[in-house]
């Protein structure tokens, strides 16, 4: 056995009494270091926090204070930077290098997360969907498991398996019920249950919601969404007309033509003479993107903004230089659907056409429409005056349900002249002509007609034009004769 000569035995002995201090200051150093950084972050000195992290990852790799870094580094490129790609090389590590720690649970989700925000199409969700279902099998205790689970859910939904999502986003809220994501879970896992044709599950649901978490931001959302669906499909009052809307205001309007419902709860008011797009919030009217002449459709985006279709080009409010839309000359609707693609409806071309956003374009088979709206799910209804029928259509552009102008009504009517829809799954319908003659319809997202009324029994003789549903079930009417709003409750 080798032995030390006699006058190395003292310094070996001394490193070997020093060392577990030496440690024991790197250890309190990279605590310290972490810390510092946390601190700046604090007081948004960002740069000196990143800087400080950057440093405790160099000096001492092998802390358990590294991890923790690095998903502070990661979270600051997403929520302050923005700058989701930035982020990537930091999780990349993080679930390299520090699969055992407790922060890699986090890292995946927070990865998956970023892969579902970028997938445009249903191939591109396996990769986002493999991470959440990492996190369920490697850390099945973590806190991250509930957000997991409701994202997994969320990605089920945007395949149209609801049935599939349904579990994942009870089990998110079962299994930690003080979990943050608990509200939005129940939420989800309401309006799933009514794609699945559940109305009392659905019902039972959301006042769940109420009842537990009653201050959130998701209770006030189920508010509104219970009330309408007890509204339309279970009470289903007589339709009266209360008179110009917002009351008191008559001849304010410039000849609008166009009205859309945002997902906020505003109203959207496309006014020909102006060639421009209010923003109705309470009783305050405000401009809303760019001049656009020739409005033919108006979509709210998920984001906030305004994008428009005129006679020839698609004109978004955050990028406000006109894209040509080919051919198209007579368009007559469009909607935004979960993956971003905007789906145009032309009444003089025999299909959908759908624009990606990478700007590329397709086109799905369909009859010429006359009007086009969105439904929860990513699915829409369409009008096609020539066949006489609504189409329910699936998120692939494919009938689910096929309803003739005249079914359930005294009388067939001849055309839509346009159609509404609100974030609960029900639709207006505009239509006029035939033995029915001018009136307005309101169907459930099977197709079920569940209220109805003709205008002239009511007085209304102006020029309607469009139609919205809001979020109390009322219906507003765009008389453009008139230059008034008109609501019926």
């Amino acid at each position: 056995m080798f032995a030390l000569p006699i006058y190395y035995r003292p310094a070996a002995a001394l490193l070997c009494v020093l060392t577990p201090g030496l440690r024991a200051q790197e250890g309190d150093l990279a605590e310290r270091l972490y810390l510092s950084g946390e601190r700046a972050y604090a007081a948004k000195s960002y740069k000196e926090a990143t800087e400080t992290w950057q440093q405790l990852l160099q000096s001492n790799p092998t802390s358990s204070y590294c991890p923790k870094a690095l998903l502070k580094l990661a979270q600051h490129q997403i929520e302050t930077e923005r700058k989701p790609e930035a982020a990537l090389p930091f999780l990349d590590r993080l679930k390299a290098d520090y699969l055992k720690s407790p922060e890699a649970a986090e890292g995946m989700l927070l990865s998956g997360k970023l892969l579902l925000l970028h997938a445009h199409r249903p191939g591109e969700l396996k990769d986002a969907m493999a991470e959440f279902n990492r996190v369920l099998d490697l850390y099945p205790d973590a806190p991250a498991c509930a957000e997991a689970r409701f994202e997994l859910g969320r990605a089920w939904n945007l395949l149209g398996q609801w049935g599939r999502a349904l579990p994942q986003f009870l089990d998110a809220f079962r299994i930690r019920y003080d979990a943050r994501v608990a509200p939005r879970a129940m939420l989800a896992a309401a309006e799933t249950m009514d794609l699945l044709g559940d109305l009392p599950g659905c019902l039972r649901m959301l006042q769940q919601l109420r009842t537990e978490f009653p201050a959130l931001p998701e209770a006030q959302e189920a508010t509104w969404r219970m009330a309408v669906r007890v509204k339309h499909r279970l009470q289903r009052p007589a339709l009266k007309l209360e008179g110009p809307w917002p009351q008191g205001r008559v001849k304010w309007l410039k000849t609008p033509l166009l009205l859309q419902s945002t997902p906020e709860g505003d109203l959207l008011i496309f006014q020909n003479d102006l060639d421009r797009t209010f923003r109705l919030r309470g009783p305050e009217l405000t401009p809303v993107g760019p001049s656009s002449p020739s409005a033919r459709a108006l979509v709210s985006t998920g984001k906030g903004t305004l994008w428009t279709l005129t006679k020839n080009a698609l004109i978004r409010e955050e990028t406000p230089i006109p894209q040509p839309i080919g051919t198209l000359n007579a368009i007559s609707g469009a909607v935004l659907d979960a993956w971003n693609q905007l789906w145009i409806a032309d009444a003089k071309v025999a299909a959908l056409t759908v624009l990606a956003p990478d700007g590329t374009t397709r086109t799905v088979g369909s009859p010429p429409l006359q009007a086009l709206a969105a439904q929860p799910g990513g699915g829409m209804v369409a009008a096609s005056d020539s066949d006489r029928k609504l189409l329910f259509l699936d998120q692939e552009g494919q009938p689910r349900h096929i309803i003739p102008y005249g079914k359930d009504l005294p009388a067939a009517f001849r055309t839509v002249t346009a159609l509404g829809s609100d974030g609960a799954g029900q639709v207006a319908a505009l239509v006029d002509g035939g033995d029915y003659g001018e009136g307005v319809l309101i169907f459930g997202p099977d197709g079920t007609l569940l209220r109805q009324v003709q205008f002239k029994p009511l007085g209304i003789s102006g020029r309607i034009t469009s139609v919205a549903l809001d979020r109390s079930g009322a219906l507003i009417l765009c008389d453009r004769r008139n230059d008034v709003l008109l609501r019926l409750n």
